[in-house]
């Protein structure tokens, strides 16, 4: 079966084929670097690292670059508010995106370009534009001929004069057309400034990407991804001057994630529900809040609420709970895989992720999988011989998978102490140290004290399972 891709500029899926196989070129829009970036960003951020993930498990090569804008309105206003200079608000930022990232797994980009140092090959790009036709300058500032592309508009599905019917359009003498945007801004008093032809000035945000994607990338890419509210303008933009300036196809396959919504609400900070990821971490573990992340399809809405983080984090533990207890009882038997047992389960999950990368099918499969291997393991107490053997077998081929597609996903418990790995780490040094009193408790014949240990830990959730090797323990399922 061919990894088929929803394609917004088509609106439909269609098998995926890389310009030059295995080689596979993403370019996806990266943050404004002004401030902390929010949960909305971060479910952009986790779906693309599957989307690489996967790649990568199909045998591709994925070359996979995310920009980091650091000169922009956002950045110039923040600037100017603290009475500082663009580079310390950058400076500040874009350290702190490296490492909320990479709480939530999210692995670097191959490429992390700033436009900054890009300028002289986005005045290029420019004049570019304005030898075809296509851009103008007035004033100092450039200004992009959007009736000039007759495309506009294939991206969103919007004409250009749907666009400006009721829409609130910033007056300018400049404009040749009020749906022209600036391709470069004549310099303002106290911001920062490069020469350029038309004058000392700045970049506009969307030829900034465009310039990006192109110079690492290559004029048509593979891959071009963001939220859904960067389809327009910012993605109808950069396909106008990319193709517009080159004749050829931008990207082949453009991928947009859905709006995450906070409680049912729009996230906005006027209704004071705007939350920073750092925010949301606070709430709940990493692996949890990549789960949450990924529990629906990434082109459709989700909603955060407490009760879906607490859903996430209750599958995270069941998931861990059944891979690490199966995995105690399989090192007692030092029992080998069986050969061949997760095929039917390696379908069934390539299917799942060939199918537009549907997470939540996938993800539904690996809590299919758990649920065999706590079957398993529960046989496996009452077996014998040969048939002892074959349980242990399949088990052990199920706990290898279910270990791979846990990392896949990156569910794995944390090691910081967020997830509570150093209590983990005292309990499991706890419960050696009962399991040993108790073994040497029965072996005095004391069954009264070993009756009591095991009951104990019982009321307190935890269950033993004796096997002629040896006990394990595990939390009881609420």
């Amino acid at each position: 079966m061919p990894l088929l891709i929803f394609n917004t500029q088509t609106r439909r899926k269609e098998p995926f084929e890389p310009l030059d196989p295995p080689r596979v070129t993403i370019y996806n829009c990266g943050p404004t670097v002004y401030d902390h970036f929010h949960i909305g960003n971060a479910r952009n951020f986790v779906v693309m690292d599957l989307v690489r993930r996967y790649l990568q498990y199909r045998g591709y090569q994925p070359f996979f670059v995310q920009n980091l804008t650091d000169i922009d309105d956002k950045i110039i206003s923040r600037a100017q508010q603290e009475g500082v200079a663009c580079e310390d608000i950058t400076g500040r930022y874009i350290p702190s995106y490296f490492a909320d990232a990479a709480k939530l797994r999210v692995r670097m980009a191959d490429a992390h370009p700033r436009a900054t140092d890009y300028v002289a090959d986005i005045i290029g790009l420019i004049e570019r534009l304005i030898a075809r036709g296509l851009a103008y300058a007035a004033n100092g500032s450039v200004y992009f001929r959007v009736k000039a592309f007759r495309e506009y508009g294939k991206l969103s599905g919007r004409r250009v004069e749907d666009l400006l019917e009721g829409a609130r359009v910033e007056v300018s003498d400049e404009k040749e057309d009020a749906a022209d945007f600036a391709l470069w801004k004549a310099a303002k008093p106290g911001e920062p400034t490069w020469d350029s032809p038309w004058g000392p000035g700045r970049p506009g945000w969307h030829i900034e990407c465009s310039c990006m994607a192109m110079k690492l990338l290559g004029e048509t890419i593979d891959i071009h991804a963001g939220g859904t509210d960067l389809m327009f303008p910012h993605h109808e933009n950069e396909l106008a001057q990319s193709e517009g300036a080159t004749g050829r196809p931008f990207a082949r396959y453009w991928m947009h994630n859905g709006f995450l919504n906070i409680d049912s609400q729009k996230m906005s900070k006027s209704l004071g529900n705007f939350l920073k990821i750092d925010q949301v971490l606070q709430r709940a573990s990493a692996p949890a809040v990549r789960h949450f992340l990924l529990s629906a399809h990434y082109r459709n809405p989700l909603d955060l609420t407490d009760e879906a983080l607490e859903r996430s984090a209750a599958a995270v533990r069941r998931i861990n709970d059944g891979i690490e207890t199966a995995a105690k009882l399989l090192a007692l038997e030092r029992a080998e895989a069986a050969a061949g047992d997760v095929a039917a389960y390696r379908g069934e999950f390539e299917a799942a992720m060939d199918d537009d990368f549907n997470t939540p099918r996938a993800l539904a499969l690996l809590f299919k999988l758990v649920t065999e291997i706590h079957q398993l393991r529960a046989d496996a107490v009452h077996a014998a011989g040969e048939a002892k053997a074959d349980v242990l077998g399949r088990l052990a081929a199920l706990v290898e998978f279910a270990r791979e597609l846990r990392a896949f996903f990156s569910l794995e418990p944390e090691e910081d102490g967020t997830d509570h790995a150093s209590a983990d780490s005292l309990t499991e040094s706890l419960m050696e140290l009962l399991i040993e009193t108790r073994a040497a408790a029965r072996k005095a014949r004391a069954f009264a004290i070993a009756d009591r240990i095991r009951d104990r830990l019982g009321e307190l959730g935890i269950a033993l399972e004796d096997h002629p090797q040896g006990t394990i323990w595990k939390k009881k399922e609420s």
